[in-house]
């Protein structure tokens, strides 16, 4: 693997290891640390919020979880009431496990709720415009892991300052490291592979940094209303809501997204981790993202691997050719190594 041959194993043996998983994203991230950790003799257990495909994801990846809490809905207050509920019911789980380190993606309720216990904690996260997220995350949190990209001045007012632990390139180098496409996913929504494909992601509607309507999206749709498109939806109400305009391939459930996105002609998403997975792995991809644009994509626009997309009529798809070109994959456990470093402090 590339820029991975380095990386140290820890020099504790047997840690009890906590990870905390609230959106779907965060199983992908986490699934190959998790799996690193246990090889390497310590003792993981999961927790996961029933969110978009969080639990279905932890399923089809066989991620061993224990579910605890749901989202409560877009609204702040509703956030608010959400996060305290659900931290209190993960205090009353973790009592009595006698965690070493906690850790998670962006996820605030086991921030607070390691707190509590006066458990070390580390998270990580690589979009540092999520004011109110990260005000909370980043000063509970003993390290805080980021990409390289994002300058260390913009992460210290949110208490970052001595805490960073910063990793080289894209957080889907690493947990794509040990990934090869599978063509079972095209059969399984009933693609026609000599036909061009794209793959559509919804606008993170719920999300606090992303609160308003994208007309572009639904312009988007419009345009590739006569193309073989697939949608992938975030929520119930948004999966019912696309599959009611006709045309489109919408999953009922979570299927193998990475493959497809290897396999596709275009990708075309408002939010980021697919936007970087697609780059990672080497198909072309237009962000329509509105919200304040985070260093990791300023960087990847700059260098022309992500293309910002303003007009429906930028959108032209054509068969490409797959030539398998060399992929840039990193050891995860440079990411563990650094998520545990937290017990360290």
């Amino acid at each position: 693997m590339r820029g991975g041959g380095g990386t140290r194993r820890p020099r504790y043996l047997n840690v009890r290891v906590w990870v905390d998983l609230t959106n779907s994203p965060h199983v992908l991230v986490m699934r190959p640390l998790i799996d690193a950790m246990r090889e390497d003799g310590h003792e993981v257990q999961v927790t996961a919020r029933d969110f978009a495909q969080t639990l279905e994801l932890c399923e089809r990846l066989g991620v061993e979880h224990t579910e605890i809490g749901r989202h409560r809905g877009g609204r702040l207050a509703s956030k608010g009431v959400g996060q305290v509920s659900r931290s209190a019911a993960l205090t009353r789980w973790a009592r009595p496990r006698g965690f070493h380190v906690a850790m998670g993606h962006a996820s605030n309720d086991v921030m607070v709720a390691a707190a509590l216990l006066r458990i070390p904690s580390a998270t990580a996260f690589d979009y540092e415009w999520a004011t109110a997220q990260h005000n909370v995350n980043c000063r509970l949190a003993r390290a805080v892991v980021v990409p390289e990209a994002i300058p260390p001045a913009r992460l210290d007012r949110y208490g970052a300052r001595g805490k960073l632990r910063r990793y080289a390139g894209l957080k889907e180098e690493y947990y794509l490291a040990d990934f090869e496409p599978e063509r079972a996913v095209l059969a399984e929504l009933g693609l026609d592979e000599s036909r061009p494909i794209v793959v559509v992601r919804t606008p993170p509607e719920v999300s606090l940094y992303h609160r308003f309507e994208n007309p572009l999206f639904r312009q988007v749709l419009e345009r590739l209303n006569d193309i073989q498109a697939v949608v992938l939806p975030r929520t119930p109400a948004q999966r019912e809501e696309i599959a009611a305009l006709g045309g489109f391939t919408v999953p009922a459930r979570a299927v193998d997204a990475q493959s497809l996105i290897a396999f596709a002609d275009l990708v075309i998403s408002a939010g980021g981790t697919m936007n970087r997975e697609a780059v990672a792995l080497g198909t072309p991809v237009f962000t329509t993202f509105e919200g304040r644009l985070g260093a990791v994509d300023e960087a990847l626009l700059r260098e022309g691997r992500l293309r910002k997309l303003e007009r429906p009529e930028q959108v032209k798809v054509e068969k490409r050719r797959i030539n398998g070109r060399e992929r840039i994959k990193r050891d995860p456990r440079e990411l563990v190594r650094l998520l545990l470093s937290a017990r360290e402090i």
